[in-house]
């Protein structure tokens, strides 16, 4: 990394948050694998401690959250004894939240599908209010009681719950069930019916999915490590809310929320990490 000037180093990761594997950026742009890896720990450290700390006292009014699944060096099913002694691996969960009007992801969580990390990552959202909002997740039954212990009554909160049938028996490995209804759920407060949704987080979803290779699925692009998988999805959310301007908004989501005067350039994300160290220093 300390080879590489600023320029270059903008130009790996803009290839990055395009949905490049590491090794397909080593292809393209004749870096070495160790390289890029690390630039991408370093700027995706950076920019997960820059964007905890500025997406504070955010004035959202609805918001959305929701969980998609990747995994770390293997799936659950195939993890052994000896390689979850050793470390990090199996089933990764990205718990993440969304504005429905700026289009802002004021927080995320990398973790496991359970209480623990519901109450967690709804605590945190919790602390980066600065009023009360309108709050919808899907029917994951975790979600209830983490919403109760962070925010008491003073959250309108409603789950939208969906039902869905059987797929195909030839494309159940490919596709997802066909969602045969929902139901929306009045949990606390007086949400208003009519933004009681779960699509822009969705949304969301696939735009995780078509930016990280590691999220793609039936890929060989997968994290080995849970420190690289965090900082790819640090990465991928400074581009997300500060570089890249949204189809609808005609500005980045930093800017529609009040938090960046500008469009941010991968040359600013990438003196991130460089500011971070000159701080520590």
């Amino acid at each position: 990394m300390n080879r590489l000037n600023l320029d270059e180093r903008a130009q790996i990761l803009a290839a990055l948050v395009e949905g490049n594997s590491i090794r397909s950026v080593c292809r393209m742009l004749g870096r070495e694998k160790r390289t890029v890896t690390r630039l991408l720990v370093d700027v995706g450290t950076a920019c997960y401690h820059y964007q905890d700390r500025v997406l504070r006292n955010l004035k959202c009014r609805r918001l959305e959250c929701d969980e998609i699944w990747s995994f770390i060096g293997c799936k659950q099913k195939n993890v052994s004894q000896k390689m979850a002694e050793e470390r990090i691996v199996g089933d990764a969960w990205v718990w993440v939240a969304i504005d429905a009007d700026t289009k802002l992801v004021p927080c995320w969580l990398v973790g496991t599908r359970d209480a623990g990390c519901a109450t967690e990552f709804i605590a945190d959202l919790e602390r980066r209010l600065a009023n009360r909002v309108q709050l919808t997740t899907d029917g994951h039954k975790v979600y209830l009681n983490a919403v109760i212990d962070a925010f008491a009554d003073e959250v309108d909160y409603a789950q939208l719950v969906k039902y869905f049938g059987n797929s195909p028996e030839a494309q159940k490995r490919y596709s997802p069930a066909v969602c045969s209804g929902c139901k929306k759920i009045i949990r606390l407060g007086d949400p208003d019916p009519v933004h009681i949704s779960t699509s822009y987080v969705e949304r969301q979803n696939l735009t995780m999915r078509m930016s990280m290779r590691r999220f793609t699925r039936l890929t060989n692009g997968f994290s080995k490590k849970v420190q690289n998988h965090e900082a790819a999805v640090a990465l991928h959310y400074m581009h997300y809310n500060f570089v890249r301007i949204h189809h609808s908004l005609r500005i980045t989501p930093a800017m529609a929320a009040g938090i960046s005067d500008h469009v941010w350039s991968f040359q600013e994300v990438a003196a991130l990490a460089e500011n971070r160290l000159a701080v520590a220093a």
